[in-house]
């Protein structure tokens, strides 16, 4: 019997909306690690209410946890403790062939690639 481990392997999605921009535009490439932790300010998919959304993940001093759009014409989005899961975390970016990486387990580290 084989196991399947594809929920593991890194997957492509494209940005179809600017609620992310500047730091990835409409129609850039993003690559999502799956995950079920990050670091705050990491950027993230997550799953809340059966909706999916593609924010940065904020948790402030007082242990509120939020998503943020880039764009501030998005409203932040309050999660819940037990109501939300975190899917994965971006871990690159490609955009016209210019690649940047992040790494969603350290705050804000990210790694522009030429």
């Amino acid at each position: 019997m084989t196991q399947d481990c594809s929920y593991n392997e890194l997957h492509p999605l494209q940005v179809l909306d600017d609620s992310m921009e500047p730091e990835f535009p409409r129609d850039c490439i993003i690559v999502i690690e799956p995950s079920k932790v990050c670091a705050p300010g990491a950027y993230v998919i997550v799953n809340q209410g059966g909706e999916r959304w593609f924010r940065q993940y904020v948790k402030d001093s007082e242990g509120r946890q939020k998503l943020i759009a880039v764009n501030p014409d998005y409203p932040e989005i309050p999660l819940e403790n037990g109501k939300f899961k975190i899917e994965g975390v971006i871990v690159q970016r490609n955009v016209r062939r210019k690649i940047k990486h992040y790494n969603p387990y350290q705050p804000d580290n990210s790694i522009e690639v030429n």
